[in-house]
């Protein structure tokens, strides 16, 4: 099969979604979905690997993988607020900071400034390096790989009425706790700051907008 990026890409989210259903169906469920989703991440890295070797990348396919980003996120995120394994602000935070930065993205593409170089959104060396760097994405890919790890080898191991250990004392348990709220906000923390240039940069685009649509109102008033 002649994989493309965006076949992987797809792939990827099915991948998730497969992992996140098994999730609460048994101990043995829940590690087939660990390894599910060590296979997602994984795949991520992929579909960028094939876009940058056989020159493939284009700014489309970038919102594409974007895209995947946010529902691979969103439901991992959403399914452990669900069972009560993370706070419910965690999912509305990623919600809400997806949906902003997505926004200004859609705006400079309509102003002509997507894809990477002299045409691109980003023009900071310092937001380039935080939103499209290897090693942003690459830290970004594993924290979030550990995070969804931990927390799914957590439901394995020691929630629900079969699990492969069983309760855990409350000392254990504040430790399992304790270690899965740092991952989680971590994560969440340095997904705040790859928003951040997108949102500083970005922000001209809806400003230009704003002043493009009452120049409009006005000269129709005019008119």
């Amino acid at each position: 099969m002649n994989w493309t990026p965006n076949k992987v890409t797809a792939l990827r989210v099915a991948v998730g979604f497969a992992a996140v259903s098994l999730f609460g169906r048994g101990p043995w469920a829940n590690l087939a979905a660990v390894g599910l989703t060590v296979a997602s991440i994984a795949l991520d890295a992929l579909d960028g690997h094939i876009a940058r070797t056989r020159k493939l990348a284009t700014p489309v396919g970038a919102q594409i993988d974007i895209l995947g980003d946010r529902m691979i996120e969103n439901v991992y995120f959403t399914y452990f607020a669900v069972v009560g394994m993370v706070s419910l602000w965690l999912p509305v935070f990623f919600f809400a900071r997806g949906a902003a930065t997505d926004f200004l993205r859609g705006l400079a593409v309509r102003a002509g400034h997507s894809g990477w170089g002299t045409n691109a959104m980003l023009q900071t060396w310092w937001g380039r390096g935080l939103v499209a760097s290897r090693w942003s994405r690459g830290l970004y890919a594993a924290m979030k790989c550990l995070c969804f790890c931990y927390l799914g080898l957590e439901l394995a191991l020691t929630r629900g009425p079969v699990a492969l250990i069983g309760e855990l004392g409350a000392d254990a348990q504040i430790v399992l706790s304790t270690g899965g709220l740092v991952l989680t906000w971590a994560t969440a923390g340095f997904c705040l700051v790859r928003g951040l240039p997108v949102l500083v940069e970005g922000w001209k685009y809806f400003a230009e907008g704003v002043v493009a649509r009452g120049g409009k109102r006005i000269a129709r008033k005019i008119a």
